[in-house]
């Protein structure tokens, strides 16, 4: 019994074993190979929608431009209060020069106390339709949310800007910064010409007041150059002139209508009293 159990045991253990392995292999194989497979087509679509995501649903940037900057608003200030929005980029604020001024009582002193004054501002959100959003929702709204606050009475000027690009901004900035370097060269080099003119005349007035008093010394007179200009006539003047000739010229048709009278009356006369001559 104990050899017939032990036969038993062998014969049905070996079977046992080798369908469990068996099986377990070839169950491993196919789920192995499914699964790698499966894996690797699942990675590919999630790479490659990856891939694909970024370039249909990347953002474009949008520009804000803001008509009116109160004084105290700092390029700092303004980020904070847009990047409550959205994400925001490149913020610029021109500065107040001598031509662009700000109107009112504040005197040098005051101004200097406060730093720089800007007068306009562009203002640069990643995504244009959150540039848009802002622009409809702030526009003529209070700046400042609190009463106490010293922008609470400033009321925001923005508009959104179609199809305008930093590049535009930094383009027109190049071109004012050349045309004002132009302006002030050609203003420098009228000065100079100004101040030599100036010298020059001072040096030709010194040699003729060392002339005059040389002459007084040897007491000759002094005779001053007299120059005599004429004057363009006045409207007035050529209309007068031109009255004038038109009544010259009547003067001499109704002299020159005389004289015929005078002549055809002389010939009357001449027929009357001596008929033989005027017939030969």
């Amino acid at each position: 019994m104990a050899a017939g159990s032990s036969f038993c045991a062998g014969d049905c253990e070996a079977p046992v074993a080798g369908l469990d392995s068996a099986s377990s292999r070839g169950d491993e194989a196919p789920v192995a190979g499914l699964d790698s497979a499966s894996s690797r087509g699942d990675e590919a679509r999630v790479a490659g929608l990856d891939s694909a995501s970024p370039r249909a649903r990347a953002p474009v940037p949008g520009v804000l431009y803001l008509g009116f900057i109160p004084p105290g608003l700092r390029p700092k200030h303004l980020r904070n209060m847009m990047s409550v929005f959205g994400e925001v980029g490149r913020v610029f604020l021109q500065e107040a020069d001598q031509q662009h001024g700000r109107r009112g009582s504040r005197g040098k002193k005051k101004t200097r106390r406060r730093g720089k004054s800007f007068i306009e501002g562009w203002v640069e959100f990643q995504d244009k339709a959150i540039a848009k959003r802002v622009a409809t929702s702030l526009h003529n709204t209070p700046i400042g949310t609190r009463k106490r606050s010293r922008f609470h009475d400033d009321l925001w000027n923005i508009k959104y800007l179609h199809r305008f690009k930093w590049t535009h901004l930094s383009e027109r900035l190049a071109y004012e910064k050349l045309v004002r370097r132009q302006r002030m060269r050609a203003e420098v080099s009228q000065a100079k010409r100004e101040t030599n003119f100036f010298l020059q005349n001072v040096e030709k007035s010194k040699g003729l007041e060392k002339l005059q008093e040389a002459k007084r010394k040897k007491g000759q007179e002094w005779q001053e150059k007299s120059w005599h200009f004429r004057q363009r006539p006045t409207e007035a003047e050529i209309q007068a002139s031109k009255a004038a000739s038109h009544s010259k010229a009547r003067e001499l048709e109704k002299a020159a209508e005389l004289h015929r009278k005078s002549q055809s009356n002389v010939t009357l006369l001449a027929k009357i009293f001596n008929p033989t001559k005027a017939q030969k």
